[in-house]
């Protein structure tokens, strides 16, 4: 008996001729049918009739051991080629996929640049196509008529330690046209020439009057039509290898006695597969195909992905249309314009059903005179925004978001092949109630419940997997018992997960794998720790990372490494940098209940460390530099603000606390075999002085720490043998011993436990910097700010006053505000001697000085919220601003007038 062969060409997602193959199978009852897609995949097929797939599903290929490249090939319920499934599961006859195998075409796969940004974009070119792109970026040939139903997916490079979550695989795809070309080599959109030929100016609109609007698709007609585009064309090798194999397994199933073979693929290949070739020639075509082993599996898809929008070259404008139209093939216009009242009526706008009526009388309307069978998108959304969201274009965003895409997710039933971590995630997806959604959800989590605190480590667990499912975002309140997140499921973490399968087989292993391969990674200091950028702040924050995921088997392994890395940077910006992210760690481990021992000690040390350094560290530094070590500063008083005591850990009360440097065990007393006074003297071979004056060698910290000789080098390294002393052998924080003397002879013990706290060290570090001449005006400012915020001192009108005499250049006089204003602007209208001083500098300014320093004031006052603007516009305005009283220092004018005196001859 001789075969009957028919090729049914299709346009990829279209609801029409999903519909129309539905029913060509129906009637021609093949005893095989082929489609076009991977044949990897075959085994996979049977998984399509299980009634727990929910389209839209993707078959996803990757190659084990190597994910960072991966193939999908998404199918919806209004996709031919899932309907072909669906009949031959239904009907119980074999169906198998047709294509080039994903072995090859992902070892073979041409990259073709689709920039138009650079003269030489290749569309400009009368030459076939031959660019390549780089490895982030695959581009494939598309099949018939509207493209592959095939999307191509690159992972960046996650080789950087660093990178603990990084961004989801890059889709693309090949362009919808399939890179046809006629014989000159232009290429040809097939669907595009047909609608010019039929005097359409638009391809979509013509294809939905002519094939998706029609009771019936003719396939002889359109098999005619796509011979007539592409008489004259030569497709190129890729494409050539493609329809050769194609023609391969039509003679594979025919040399099995199939007598009934049906073929559904793109409409662009139909005249290659029925035109006269023979088997020789297609083996020559195949000859030495380059292979690599690939596994395949289903995986959920979204109609987001489907949309072109997303990059997918066979993508639609609008896949929840499409949806609508194959579900509901009776009154499809007066269903889809009730839907879109029910959507507007649950964001609270008044749409009743005379609305409805009328829209679909226009949109009717519409397409008569448009001259269309039916109304299309475009006439019921004109029709939705002129009646029911009466002119108004938010309302209509809503409904193209909500139901022209849509956002359906869909499912695969729990036999599909998985690598053990995904099915890990699922029972853990059901354990939890978390079920994976394509819409954003907000969700609220309580700590204190076991169920929040579960979901909380497995969402914390998966961001380190690289997995971003649950987005951290802002919780009201400042307990930190409550999170909240909102959770949004894409596709591409099928692939992130099959790539981290190899960290272990549940998401805890994974997890606890991942966070130690990044903490031992390259030797800190090596060229190879420095391209890929490690640096101990990205240290600190995975111990955070640890503990928010709980994860207690990898923090060892973390803090060794901060350890080790610490131990060897000098730099004291890289200690401050480190330094918040372990006090949030302590902070969210107290909450969460997850030991975390030894982390005290490091947070102890690099805060020693910090205030010794600090110092040098601010001095010599250029404006963006001065800018960041403002955020550092910044950050760092944030977080001392969180820390415990360490002096009051066997104290009782406030009273008890112990001052640095207080002789209150023999520990204190005998610190390097020297006696320490209470008033912080320290006697031997080095004394302090209660004022803070070094007398020796020998300095105390601003944590009260005796270091026996050492220094502080220019560029801010510090070390634990390092004295700290500024230039004029005063000690860098010489509040320490000056707050110690006073707290002495008060007897005022909370202003004892003030200075022994982090808190206290850190303010006494900061208080020996202003004074200092070679500081950024910035850094000054932003100091001055804070110690007069945590009342250490009292002047900071007669150092606003310094700071702007006319001894100083405009410009760091700008820095100097822009520092001590960055807290916010409430100051200036709370206190009118500051707002006063400001405003007489900024009116004494010259046009050239106020022209160079306006850019630092913008930036400045354009920080403040607007009501803080409009209340100093509205005091500088009413003249509310108290006139300045000038005071003088007469002992520190005495110098600069006897020098006056005795040029003008008069001492």
């Amino acid at each position: 008996m001789q075969p009957c062969l028919t090729v049914l060409g299709v346009r990829h997602h279209g609801p029409g001729s999903a519909r129309a193959v539905r029913s060509e199978l129906e009637r021609l009852s093949p005893d095989i049918v082929l489609i076009e897609g991977p044949p990897e995949a075959d085994a996979l097929i049977s998984l399509a009739g299980d009634p727990e797939m929910e389209p839209p599903v993707a078959l996803l290929a990757h190659v084990p051991g190597d994910p960072t490249k991966a193939a999908f090939w998404p199918f919806a319920t209004f996709s031919p080629e899932w309907q072909a499934l669906q009949y031959a599961a239904h009907a119980a006859i074999p169906a198998r996929f047709c294509d080039l195998p994903a072995t090859n075409s992902l070892a073979i796969r041409p990259q073709h640049d689709t920039s138009g940004d650079t003269p030489e974009d290749p569309r400009d070119s009368t030459e076939p196509d031959s660019d390549g792109v780089g490895p982030a970026e695959v581009i494939v040939p598309a099949s018939g008529g509207g493209g592959p139903g095939e999307v191509i997916a690159t992972i960046p490079d996650r080789g950087s330690p660093g990178a603990i979550s990084p961004n989801g695989p890059v889709e693309q795809d090949s362009e919808e046209s399939s890179r046809e070309a006629d014989g000159a080599g232009f290429r040809v959109d097939p669907i595009g020439a047909l609608a010019a030929a039929a005097g359409y100016d638009d391809p979509e609109r013509w294809w939905e009057d002519a094939v998706e609007h029609r009771g019936d698709t003719p396939f002889e007609v359109i098999a005619e039509a796509m011979a007539a585009v592409r008489e004259g064309y030569t497709p190129d090798e890729y494409e050539a290898r493609r329809e050769a194999y194609m023609r391969r397994t039509i003679r594979a199933a025919v040399k099995e006695g199939f007598t009934n073979i049906v073929v559904v693929c793109g409409a662009w290949h139909v005249p290659a597969l029925t035109q006269a070739t023979t088997a020789v020639a297609d083996d020559r075509v195949l000859k030495g195909l380059p292979k690599v082993k690939a596994e395949m599996t289903w995986v959920p898809w979204t109609h987001g992905r489907l949309a072109s929008w997303s990059g997918y070259g066979a993508g639609i404008t609008s896949p929840g249309w499409y949806h609508h139209l194959f579900d509901n093939p009776v009154q499809p216009i007066e269903r889809w314009l009730t839907k879109a009242a029910r959507v507007l009526r649950e964001e609270g706008l008044p749409v009743s059903s005379a609305h409805v009526i009328e829209s679909v009388r226009l949109a009717n309307s519409l397409a008569v005179l448009r001259g269309r069978p039916l109304a299309g998108l475009a006439e019921v959304t004109e029709a939705a925004r002129a009646v029911l969201c009466e002119g108004d274009e938010l309302p209509v965003e809503l409904i193209q978001r909500q139901l022209v895409v849509g956002e359906s997710l869909g499912h695969v039933p729990d036999a599909t092949p998985m690598v053990p971590l995904q099915r890990h995630l699922r029972e853990e997806q059901r354990r939890l109630r978390l079920k994976p959604a394509a819409l954003a959800r907000d969700y609220d989590l309580d700590l204190r419940e076991p169920l929040g605190l579960e979901r909380s480590k497995l969402l914390h667990r998966l961001r380190v997997l690289g997995v971003p499912w649950g987005t951290p975002r802002e919780t009201r309140g400042k307990g930190t018992f409550k999170e909240s997140w909102t959770l949004e499921w894409h596709p591409e973490y099928d692939i992130t997960l099959i790539e981290a399968a190899a960290c272990g087989i549940t998401v805890p292993s994974a997890a606890t794998t991942k966070i130690r391969e990044v903490a031992a990674g390259p030797a800190p200091g090596s060229p190879a720790a420095e391209a890929q950028g490690v640096s101990l702040a990205d240290l600190t924050g995975l111990v955070e990372q640890c503990l928010l995921a709980d994860l207690p088997d990898a923090l060892p392994h973390v803090l060794k490494a901060i350890g080790d890395r610490a131990a060897l940077d000098h730099d004291v910006r890289h200690l401050m940098a480190a330094l918040p992210a372990l006090v949030r760690a302590q902070r969210y481990g107290d909450v969460r209940g997850t030991p975390a021992d030894g982390l005290g000690s490091i947070v102890t040390s690099l805060l020693a460390r910090s205030c010794a350094g600090l110092s040098p560290a601010v001095s010599g530094l250029d404006d963006d530099t001065a800018r960041e070590m403002v955020g550092q500063i910044d950050a760092v008083t944030s977080a001392v603000t969180l820390l415990d005591d360490p002096a009051t850990t066997n104290a009782t009360s406030p009273g008890d606390a112990t001052l640095p440097g207080d002789a209150t065990s023999d520990e204190a007393t005998h610190s390097h075999g020297r006696e320490v006074s209470p008033v912080g003297a320290v006697s031997g071979e080095g004394v302090i002085s209660p004022e803070g004056a070094a007398l020796s060698e020998d300095v105390t910290s601003p944590e009260g720490v005796v270091f026996p000789g050492g220094e502080v080098s220019s560029k801010g390294e510090s070390s634990p043998e390092a004295a700290v002393s500024s230039e004029d052998g005063t000690p860098i924080g010489g509040a320490v011993p000056a707050l110690r003397a006073v707290a002495s002879r008060s007897g005022d013990s909370s202003a004892a436990y003030a200075v022994a706290s982090p808190r206290g060290r850190w303010l006494a570090a900061l208080r020996g910097v202003p004074d200092r001449a070679d500081v950024p005006g910035v850094i000054e400012g932003r100091i001055v700010r804070i110690l007069f915020d945590a009342e250490v001192i009292d002047d900071a009108d007669d150092r606003m006053s310094r700071a702007m005499s006319l001894g100083h250049p405009p410009v760091r006089v700008a820095a100097w505000i822009e520092g001590f204003l960055s807290g916010g602007g409430l100051m200036l209208v709370h206190d009118a001697r500051l707002l006063a001083m400001v405003d007489g500098w900024l009116t004494g300014l010259q046009g050239e000085a106020f022209i160079d320093v306006l850019p630092l004031l913008r930036r400045t006052f354009g920080a403040f919220a607007p009501p803080e603007r409009r209340a100093i516009g509205s005091r500088v305005a009413s003249g509310a601003t108290a006139p300045v009283e000038i005071t003088y220092d007469e002992s520190q004018a005495a110098g600069a007038i006897g020098t006056v005196l005795a040029i003008l001859g008069r001492a």
